[in-house]
């Protein structure tokens, strides 16, 4: 894989900045990080939630902003830049990412940096999809994933995709934010059982 470019400097306005999606899903991981867990940060942007979690196990940051990579250098984040998974091996024990979750419709495109923060595609989902096709390369036995959306990207579509890449899912995180919901899900890979059930369905 070729190395992205890295500018030596960074514009803080092409960079997302924490809002409640990030303090919900620091909250989240808190509770869900086990000491000695390796964990991947996918979209790790101001490196924030990373910095949170300090402590608790080694982790890992990877984002495609050149900004943001070195954003969250500047806060002491392991970080690299990437697209999603290229280029990283793993195994992960805790995999978490707050995507870009939000419908977007052509004319709402910004053309920067800071859209791959914003942009969900047309059904909120375009990313996602990408990210759950891919995830169980890098996710160790056992391990589990926090994904956060809105009620706005279609949660039931949501889960059923994780299910169809034999995940099961649960919502272990739901807070109102105006007139929509933020939720964190906790996926993890099924077990053979669960994976049967789910066939005779």
């Amino acid at each position: 894989m070729k190395p992205y470019p890295i500018n030596s400097t960074y514009d803080p306005a092409q960079v997302y900045q924490p809002e409640a999606d990030t303090y919900l899903m620091v909250e989240t991981a808190r509770h869900e990080i086990r000491k000695g867990d390796r964990v991947l940060e996918v979209g790790t942007g101001s490196g924030y939630i990373a910095i949170h979690l300090s402590g608790y196990g080694s982790l890992l940051g990877i984002d495609i902003n050149p900004h943001a990579v070195l954003a969250a250098k500047e806060k002491g984040v392991e970080v690299a830049r990437t697209d999603m998974f290229d280029g990283i091996r793993g195994p992960f024990d805790l995999i978490i990412f707050n995507p870009p979750y939000l419908p977007t419709q052509t004319d709402e495109k910004i053309e920067d940096w800071l859209e791959y923060a914003l942009d969900g595609g047309l059904d909120g989902r375009s990313t996602i999809t990408k990210f759950v096709k891919r995830v169980d390369r890098v996710l160790a036995p056992g391990g589990r994933i926090l994904l956060l959306i809105s009620s706005l990207t279609g949660v039931k579509e949501v889960v059923e995709m994780f299910h169809t890449c034999s995940f099961s899912t649960e919502i272990v995180a739901k807070r109102q934010i105006f007139d929509e919901y933020l939720l964190v899900l906790r996926c993890y890979r099924m077990t053979r059982d669960e994976d049967t059930m789910t066939d005779r369905k």
